[in-house]
């Protein structure tokens, strides 16, 4: 296969199966990132057809990333593009083809499914809030008009990810997106459906956005005056 779909996972036996349904459907090749998960998603991974590699101990997504990156260049060389999908079902696994597309025609090197190119109405206020933050400082730092830089739905082509340096925590999304703007890739958006089963609370959410906007703005100044990124 030419696609290879990256998903890394940590407790999530209950959606599982269906991600890895909805890649194979589509002619993908799921490959599972079992983030030493304390239920049975490696398990069921495995056997609904997945490829899937087990980390012993809980390393993050950006870990997860990188060891679905690091197996596939051993394992699949020949692959020529890469779609990163959430294991929790907040976006739609079929619309990967949606982000390949663009791939795959070269109007793109770079995809990022946005969740505001559908409206907001089912966006929470409060993710709108924080999207409207890291996005608005992305945007002004690195002269860029994207439309969501935070989403985790994210294609792009293999020669993209041979000196990609991987970041953790929430900051992942960004680190991506920054990396192809100093590389000069053609990136574009495509409107992507969403939906929101759990929110987080107050404390642990305001964390987040401040974590997140901490590095966009360090990233960023870094950025504006030629500094060398971490």
């Amino acid at each position: 296969m030419d696609t290879i779909a990256l998903i890394p996972a940590y407790n999530e036996e209950k959606t599982i199966e269906k991600v890895i349904s909805q890649i194979k459907k589509i002619k993908i090749l799921p490959i599972v990132i079992n983030d030493c998960s304390k239920d049975r998603t490696g398990e069921i991974a495995k056997k609904c057809g997945a490829v899937v590699i087990n980390h012993k101990i809980n390393k993050g997504k950006g870990e997860s990333v990188k060891s679905g990156l690091k197996y596939l260049k051993k394992k699949y060389p020949k692959t020529k593009y890469i779609v990163l999908v959430d294991a929790d079902l907040q976006f739609d696994p079929k619309e990967s083809l949606r982000l390949i597309k663009p791939l795959k025609s070269n109007i793109a090197d770079y995809v990022i499914g946005s969740r505001f190119l559908n409206g907001v109405k089912k966006i929470p206020f409060r993710n709108r809030l924080g999207n409207l933050v890291w996005r608005s400082m992305f945007n002004f730092l690195f002269g860029t008009k994207l439309k969501d830089t935070n989403s985790g739905f994210i294609a792009f082509k293999k020669e993209f990810a041979e000196d990609l340096k991987i970041h953790g925590g929430y900051i992942v999304e960004n680190s991506l997106a920054l990396q192809a703007i100093k590389k000069k890739l053609k990136i574009k958006e495509v409107p992507v459906s969403i939906r929101y089963n759990d929110l987080r609370d107050f404390f642990s959410g305001t964390r987040i956005v401040l974590g997140v906007l901490t590095f966009i703005i360090i990233e960023g100044i870094k950025y504006k005056f030629g500094w060398k990124s971490t």
